[in-house]
């Protein structure tokens, strides 16, 4: 009974009620039954008036809130339960923020204290972390010491990928995916009871590391359990485990096992436990799992100079205990309604490929320049790792749409008016070498995609190339070089309205949204080309830290052309480019960002921009 107790007090914790107090009594019915009867008083939820972090913290306090998932309460934050006291979230904010820290090269940080100021009489909370984030390190050396029983030159081919992790911070994550490599190689080699150990010896601010390989103790998995899971079907965890009954017992694999388990974010505690079996060369292995809930409901709403914008979303991250990710949502501007509802089995078949399915609405209503399109669409997509750190993401995509016009319309308007449907095989190819996905600062992403008609009423061809390349260039600037470009074409059709291409506002900032290239009568209608180029300096130390602001100065240049019915209407020949500085601010009531801008060039048609901000928050 008490267990339970304790156990229903830490369901209310999490919800932000931490003053629960219970009471269990028993009414006896006969010498052998009774009725067990908890009073439950629970008391005012506990909120999160503010956080705080103190010390030798080297970042911004804005910076190192966007990475703990606890949030300061306010009034308009009325879906999200993180603005509520929860001690199993401060024990993730630490791991998190020790992530971040060691990411960075912060080999030695410490998280020192978390102290909690409790105003009962305003049920709410002041949380303090304090931080110690010592010295940062570079790695100096890497080298391998492999056990005499194995041969030395099977080792020899890592030497590439140790030579480029010289000279760079150190970073658990880019040991990691050394490790993971390490790990391809000996499975390569068909090597087994095979382990690896790393050594890190610290002098001065450098870091040698030593991996040492050698031959572990030749022992079996003779069974693992699994316990704890009342939702999750245990089909789920085993197809993450990379260790079977019957394998060798490798404790590496276990960790990793345990990790992959951990990041699918549908458990509060992973834990595993190994004990001799029936015999001393086979072992037992428990996994115990305590599961918590995956459900979410958000909201965002964002105002600016292009217009507003509200959005609402519902997930479930573990669909009826089968780990699978369900969620809908919806998107709400001044001009267009989107909605649409996504599955996706992050492990499909046990086979760590994912499948997916989606199905959604856009509707786009502009009454000025008098037509209103309507699509909806269905699609089917996998995601698996082709080759090393290359992913293949293929899908087929069945499309309706339907453009109606009014009098006020275009000619070329009128004549793209009627209804089309399309299916369209899409397969992109990604390589993502960042240190982190979260403000990198070093290494890059790269991506390739292509639609391809299966049947189009109007065929179409389209392709996008994107590249962006980051480096630290010194502790107070992080530079970036960013390519971007979309070719569309029609097959023995012109590309209609909706198929048309242009440049996001981020590729082209200091101009309008929408409102560059190609343009018929009143309306811009996009291209069948668009290309920018964006290079940027963030500067996260230039102002001091009671500003709660960031920024970063840019140069943006780019171009949208080609008009396949009319070529009379296009500017092909003016590059577009601009440069200027972007503020991002910490205000009270959600990020707020800035962009002061001036264009360099332009065309007669374009419409420029000086000036552009934006405030967004969520519920």
């Amino acid at each position: 009974v008490n267990n339970d107790i304790n156990t229903i007090k830490e369901i209310y914790s999490t919800l932000g009620f931490n003053f629960t107090d219970i009471e269990a009594d028993v009414v006896s019915i006969d010498d052998r039954r009774l009725n067990l009867i908890f009073s439950i008083s629970k008391g005012n939820r506990t909120k999160i008036s503010k956080i705080n972090f103190i010390g030798e913290k080297k970042f911004k306090d804005r910076r190192l809130k966007d990475i703990i998932v606890s949030e300061e309460a306010k009034f308009w934050k009325v879906l999200t339960k993180n603005v509520y006291l929860n001690f199993e979230n401060i024990n993730l904010d630490k791991r998190l923020l020790t992530n971040y820290y060691k990411s960075s090269g912060y080999y030695d940080v410490q998280i020192l204290s978390e102290n909690a100021e409790i105003d009962k009489v305003n049920n709410s909370i002041e949380i303090t972390y304090t931080i110690n984030a010592g010295q940062r390190y570079i790695i100096n050396k890497i080298e391998t010491k492999v056990d005499p029983v194995l041969n030395k030159e099977i080792f020899l081919a890592m030497r590439g990928e140790y030579e480029e992790l010289i000279g760079q911070y150190y970073s658990p994550f880019k040991i990691k995916r050394l490790l993971t490599s390490l790990d391809a190689l000996i499975a390569n080699q068909d090597l087994q009871f095979i382990e690896h150990s790393v050594s890190e010896t610290i002098e001065d601010d450098k870091i040698s590391i030593k991996i040492n390989i050698f031959e572990g103790s030749k022992e079996l998995i003779e069974r693992i359990d699994i316990v704890g899971n009342t939702i999750t079907e245990e089909g789920v965890i085993r197809g993450d485990l990379l260790v079977d009954e019957g394998d060798p017992m490798n404790n590496l694999k276990l960790s990793k096992s345990i990790s992959r388990l951990k990041a699918r974010n549908i458990f509060a505690k992973v834990n595993s436990k190994v004990s001799e079996g029936s015999s001393s060369s086979l072992k037992k292995v428990k996994i115990s799992v305590e599961e918590k809930p995956t459900g979410e409901i958000s909201a965002g709403a964002g105002v600016g100079t292009t217009g507003g914008l509200f959005g609402f979303n519902i997930s479930e991250n573990n669909w009826l205990g089968r780990g699978v990710k369900l969620s809908t949502s919806i998107q709400v501007d001044e001009e267009s309604f989107r909605g649409g509802i996504d599955y996706a089995n992050p492990n499909y078949n046990f086979s760590n490929n994912l499948l997916g399915f989606n199905i959604s609405s856009e509707k786009t209503d502009k009454p000025d320049s008098g037509y209103e399109n309507s699509i909806y669409s269905a699609g089917i997509r996998t995601r698996f790792e082709q080759y090393k750190d290359i992913y293949l993401s293929p899908s087929l995509n069945l499309s309706h749409d339907d453009l109606r016009v009014m009098d006020n319309a275009s000619a070329s308007l009128k004549k793209q008016a009627g209804s089309y449907t399309d299916l369209m095989f899409n397969y992109g190819l990604q390589s993502d070498k960042r240190d982190r996905a979260f403000q990198p600062t070093s290494g890059y992403s790269a991506f390739f995609g292509q639609g391809i008609p299966l049947f189009s009423d109007a065929a179409y061809l389209q392709n996008t190339l994107s590249f962006s390349n980051y480096t630290e260039i010194t502790p107070n600037i992080i530079g970036a070089v960013k390519f971007f470009s979309t070719f569309v074409d029609g097959i023995n059709e012109d590309v209609r309205l909706s198929k048309r291409v242009t440049l996001p506002s981020s590729k082209m900032r200091g101009f309008a949204r929408n409102k560059i290239g190609p343009k018929d009568g009143n309306d811009h209608i996009g291209g069948n080309r668009a290309v920018a180029l964006n290079i940027e300096a963030a500067l996260p130390n230039f102002l001091p830290q009671a500003s709660n602001t960031d920024i970063a100065l840019f140069l943006d240049a780019g171009n949208v052309w080609g008009v396949d019915y009319d070529s009379s209407i296009d500017e092909s020949n003016k590059l577009r480019s601009s440069f200027g500085l972007a503020a991002s601010y910490l205000s009270p009531i959600g990020p707020l960002s800035f962009t002061f801008s001036q264009d360099l060039s332009k065309a007669s048609t374009d419409s420029t921009e000086s000036f552009n901000f934006s405030l967004g928050t969520t519920f």
